[in-house]
């Protein structure tokens, strides 16, 4: 017998999903591993490679919202139809996705300006080593709350996706 994920039906039910939908968990996955990788960098004290990862990962992450809006406006949206106690999981992971990826765009936006301001990047160039170090302060300060709530909206983007299409797709799709 084969696995489930093996089974034509499953194969079906996958691959007649809209071809965004497969794009935005790649983007979130790559998103994940990028911000993965951007605290390991800074936690090894690599500055300048820690910088480039995390505009990376905003960058991917703004495809991302591209894309998923695209996928919106076209396709609308997808019900969750399994029934049962993974109903009320699924919607309490949906419920909190949603609600923090809301703030994610300006959190990370300030975080980001916080740390082009302390690089002395986009015109700040004539700030004192003492304003720099401010902006430092306020980057680590807001870092600390944007990178949690930014990781956990990637992972459970790619969670959402994994259960609505992968471990419970709809039913009729």
């Amino acid at each position: 017998m084969l696995h489930p994920f093996l089974s034509l039906q499953y194969l079906s039910l996958a691959s007649s999903a809209h071809p965004l939908v497969h794009l935005n968990a790649a983007l979130n996955t790559l998103a994940t591993v990028l911000l993965i990788v951007g605290m390991i960098l800074i936690k090894q004290q690599q500055r300048q490679a820690h910088g480039r990862v995390m505009l990376t990962a905003f960058g991917v992450s703004c495809l991302f919202l591209i894309s998923y809006l695209t996928y919106h406006w076209m396709a609308g949206s997808v019900k969750f139809t399994h029934p049962g106690a993974v109903r009320y999981v699924y919607l309490t992971i949906l419920l909190t996705h949603v609600l923090l990826a809301v703030a994610v765009p300006f959190l990370a936006l300030t975080t980001i300006y916080y740390a082009l301001k302390a690089t002395g990047a986009g015109g700040a160039a004539d700030l004192s080593s003492e304003q720099r170090e401010q902006y430092l302060a306020r980057h680590r300060k807001l870092a600390r709350w944007t990178y949690p709530i930014w990781l956990y909206v990637s992972v459970t983007g790619v969670a959402v996706y994994a259960m609505l299409y992968h471990l419970w797709p709809p039913v009729g799709e």
